[in-house]
């Protein structure tokens, strides 16, 4: 199982977790319902070597954000905690980006204070705000990041020609976007990515769909592995490029140990080309 560096200085562990899946309803928007359980997943992980964690001020109204607090503060040398901000909910079915400065000034201040951290590790514009620039949106995080409260900025769910506008204002370590098996339509933001040294995090990574079944290719595959077709997803993200991160989430330990399970999953050449032909976008 390899490693990554992410904005040069922060090493990981090339699988991740995503707390999203620790809130207690499908819309994310509020706490678990069973608190314990959520505390002793996000410990699991870290037991298990998991050394990134992403999470965002909008899973949950923050509270995601105070559960990892709650369940791993004081954080363990190494543990790197990544949240986003940007993105207002104001009812549970709308996620609506707000890139005012004053309002991303106030996000940062709140995800430090709910993190109990001084320097967040990675901040991420959860989704840029196409009301106001670009520039306007990276240079308030890189305010918080000269201040030393935000170590490294990262974009999520951005257009290379984005990203190429963001790296005029602040260098950019990482970028969050939808990727998966069956759904490349990032694929262009990752060759780029990987071009630049900029660590690339698929949400989302573990979606086969059909193909997972146990006669689709997905399935197939897995078979001949040993492994779970999400496993076998997760190691196909793993192969195609070194500068991914994949971050499943889930609610459940055995869900997380079987994703973790992929460290330890080689795919073939043959068995690696035919995944790579799965792709609908």
């Amino acid at each position: 199982m390899s490693d990554i560096v992410i904005g040069g200085d922060l090493r990981v562990n090339r699988l991740g977790y995503g707390a999203m899946r620790l809130s207690g309803d499908p819309g994310i928007f509020t706490p678990p319902k069973d608190r314990a359980s959520a505390v002793a997943v996000l410990r699991r992980a870290v037991e298990l070597g998991v050394n990134f964690i992403d999470t965002a001020d909008s899973y949950a109204l923050g509270d995601n954000e105070s559960l990892i607090a709650e369940a791993l503060h004081p954080y363990a040398d190494g543990l790197v905690i990544a949240t986003k901000g940007g993105n207002l909910r104001p009812s549970a079915d709308v996620w609506s980006p707000l890139g005012k400065p004053q309002y991303i000034r106030q996000q940062v201040e709140l995800s430090l204070r709910r993190l109990k951290t001084d320097s967040i590790d990675l901040y991420q514009i959860h989704r840029l705000d196409p009301d106001y620039p670009i520039a306007l949106q990276i240079e308030t995080l890189a305010e918080f990041q000269r201040q030393g409260k935000i170590r490294h900025i990262g974009l999520s769910e951005v257009t290379v020609e984005q990203l190429k506008e963001a790296q005029e204002v602040a260098p950019i370590a990482s970028v969050q976007n939808l990727y998966n098996l069956i759904n490349r339509q990032s694929e262009a933001v990752l060759d780029y990515t990987a071009e630049q040294g900029i660590a690339f995090i698929p949400w989302f990574p573990i979606a086969a769909g059909e193909h997972a079944g146990p006669n689709g290719p997905v399935g197939k595959i897995a078979a001949e592995v040993g492994a779970t077709p999400a496993q076998t997803a997760l190691a196909w993200l793993l192969r195609r490029s070194d500068n991914i991160v994949p971050i499943p989430g889930t609610s459940s330990i055995a869900h997380l140990e079987e994703n973790l399970g992929a460290r330890e999953l080689t795919l073939t050449d043959a068995q690696f080309e035919a995944l790579n032909g799965l792709a609908s976008a």
